[in-house]
């Protein structure tokens, strides 16, 4: 066997699985395969603070409010992990119910005199309340905030990694958490979610992320 196909059948030994991609740089970028497998055990599949239902529920909001068709390999996971149908809905719901804020934003900077800033959030927070329901809220905000990173809303961001820290996750788990970005929506939608909760830590708003 060649030095690509060692490195193709341990990425398949581990996963169960090999991608187009995989099977491209094994033939064309061996070294960078491994490398890439190396990370990508490091980012998702290797144990960090969040458990595997914890992990799983944020990938599902997170892959949802993506649009990632190819998230059926976390859906996989999310079973193994012992989510229910249900459990997966709920993280899908989530990513949902996020996308409402900005309909909502929207009203208050141009509607403002009927409809106020402070109602509105409050008339948001109702509708992820009950897409939430059941679900620690911890984890649902942090869901939440992963799933407006993705659509690089600094504001929701900011609202549900507030709400999530006065939950209590921690600043490890909201890492983790956003670091899950850099596969669905890229390095540089990764460098905004950072830069929202650096600015908001600046003005007492957040922790420091560091």
């Amino acid at each position: 066997m060649t030095e690509g196909e060692d490195i193709l059948a341990a990425v398949e030994a581990k996963r169960g699985y090999t991608l187009p991609y995989h099977r491209l740089l094994a033939r064309h970028a061996p070294a960078l395969l491994r490398d890439y497998d190396r990370f990508y055990e490091s980012l998702t599949l290797a144990p960090r603070l969040l458990t595997p239902v914890q992990r799983e529920t944020v990938w599902a909001g997170l892959l949802a409010a993506a649009r990632e068709v190819h998230g059926f390999i976390h859906m996989r996971r999310a079973t193994a992990a012992g989510m229910s149908h249900d459990d997966i809905a709920r993280a899908v719901a989530i990513a949902a119910a996020t996308e409402a804020f900005a309909v909502l934003t929207f009203s208050g900077s141009n509607w403002s005199a009927w409809t106020l800033p402070e109602t509105l959030e409050a008339r948001y927070l109702g509708l992820f309340e009950a897409a939430a329901a059941g679900l620690d809220a911890g984890l649902a905000h942090l869901t939440a905030a992963v799933a407006m990173a993705a659509r690089r809303d600094r504001a929701g961001t900011v609202l549900h990694l507030a709400r999530g820290f006065a939950s209590g996750i921690t600043a490890g788990e909201a890492c983790e958490g956003l670091s899950y970005l850099l596969l669905p929506c890229g390095g540089n939608t990764l460098i905004e979610a950072v830069s929202f909760w650096e600015d908001a830590a600046k003005v007492g708003i957040l922790p420091a992320p560091y």
